[in-house]
Formats: structure tokens, C-alpha cells, sequence
């Protein structure tokens, strides 16, 4: 014989639907990271890439060694989006022969995805290129042997690759685009303004229904 519930036990049964749903829909919501659209900087090591803890106009790579340029939409360095292309120097620049007196650093260019573009802008293709340059030359002048034209600001800051963006510094974005969902809203021609989906909202609301309709029934049994 099953124990008889109480009208606690009753209500925690007929409830947990409906909290597990909210936690469904609040959990479903897209998370959009505030954030800022630049150039990041990083440094080839073997296969793999590295944040830069120096600027291009400090950093001084050694010959046979890779320098990489992102852009992209990123919250902070520890978020960056990475070069997408591998930091292999031999694959770069296997073609360019060493020469006396002077250094060989492979740069990878990737001018990002067009979700990151400013508006009006489209990103060219990454590319690669294999720079000879002078031993002590900085990486911002590895750079400008092989990516001109460059833009920076007042405070140096790198702000256009190849002139690429056109316009904008390290503007801060307050809703990052990007997600699958949102292209596929975009393209759709709904909006993904970051809230739970229709879908989700009506579920909650039939779970909100069947709980009340079920905590009257049992009132009814207790008082019948």
C-alpha cells in the first residue's frame, strides 16, 4: 500500500515540472559578451599560437620564427579569437632562401570572419607571406614590409592591416554577432534579441497551466 502525500509533497511533485522548465528557458537564452572590435597580436610557437605579452612596435622576433594578426570581435586577451592558420614558418616560408644580415619571419594575416566586420565592410581572405627584413627589425616593421597600408591612432594603437577595416579603432561592440542562431534569424528575417524563444515561453506556459489545474484537483480531493 503507497503512502498517502501531503499536501506539501503534492504541490513540490506538481512543481518540479514547471521549475525545471524556467531553468530550461533562462538557460537557453544566447549569452551575447560585450566586447571589442581590433587587431590582436601573437606569436608562433611551433604549431601553435601565443598572446603577445608585447606590441608590435616592441617585439623583435628572431629569424625563423612566425608572427600572427587577428581581427575580430574579442571581450578581453584571454578571449582573443587565435589566427586560424597554423604558426608554421617552414610552410611559409620554405621558398624564401636565408640571407646574410638579414631574418625571416612568417606572418599570418587573418582579417576575421564577416560577422566581426564593421558594417559595411567585408574581410578579405587570410592570407600568409614570408618577410625578409633587417635583424633587429620590430614586428611592426615586419608587418609594414608585407601589409601596407597600415592605420594606427593617436595612442598607437594598430587599427587597420592591408586597410582593412576602413574605419574604426578598437571600438567597443555591445552585442556580439556571430552565433548561429543569429545568422540564422538574420537570415530568416527574425531578430535574436537574446530572450527565450517563443517556443520555450509557450511550454512554460502550458506547465504553468497543468500545475495549477493540478494543485485545484488536489484541493478538491483533500476538501471533497
Amino acid at each position: 500500500m503507497r503512502p498517502a502525500r501531503g499536501p506539501r509533497a503534492v504541490r513540490a511533485l506538481l512543481l518540479a515540472p514547471l521549475l525545471a522548465a524556467l531553468t530550461a528557458v533562462l538557460g537557453a537564452a544566447p549569452a551575447h559578451a560585450d566586447g571589442y572590435r581590433y587587431w590582436s597580436f601573437w606569436q608562433g610557437a611551433g604549431q601553435e599560437w601565443t598572446y603577445a605579452t608585447q606590441g608590435p612596435a616592441t617585439l623583435r622576433p628572431g629569424d625563423g620564427q612566425a608572427v600572427g594578426f587577428r581581427f575580430a570581435v574579442s571581450e578581453d586577451s584571454a578571449h582573443a579569437a587565435k589566427p586560424r592558420a597554423a604558426a608554421g614558418f617552414g610552410a611559409v616560408c620554405a621558398g624564401t632562401p636565408a640571407k646574410e644580415g638579414r631574418k625571416r619571419v612568417a606572418v599570418v594575416l587573418d582579417f576575421g570572419t564577416p560577422a566581426d566586420a564593421p558594417s559595411g565592410d567585408a574581410p578579405p581572405a587570410a592570407r600568409t607571406v614570408c618577410a625578409q627584413v633587417a635583424a633587429d627589425a620590430s614586428a611592426g616593421e615586419v608587418l609594414a614590409a608585407v601589409a601596407e597600408p597600415l592605420r594606427y591612432d593617436s595612442s598607437a594603437l594598430l587599427c587597420a592591416i592591408a586597410g582593412y577595416p576602413r574605419t574604426g579603432c578598437g571600438e567597443r561592440v555591445g552585442e556580439r554577432k556571430g552565433t548561429a542562431a543569429a545568422e540564422e534569424g538574420t537570415a530568416s528575417g527574425k531578430k535574436d534579441d537574446g530572450g527565450p524563444s517563443a517556443g520555450l515561453v509557450g511550454g512554460v506556459a502550458v506547465v504553468v497551466a497543468l500545475g495549477a489545474a493540478g494543485l485545484w484537483q488536489a484541493r478538491r480531493r483533500r476538501h471533497g
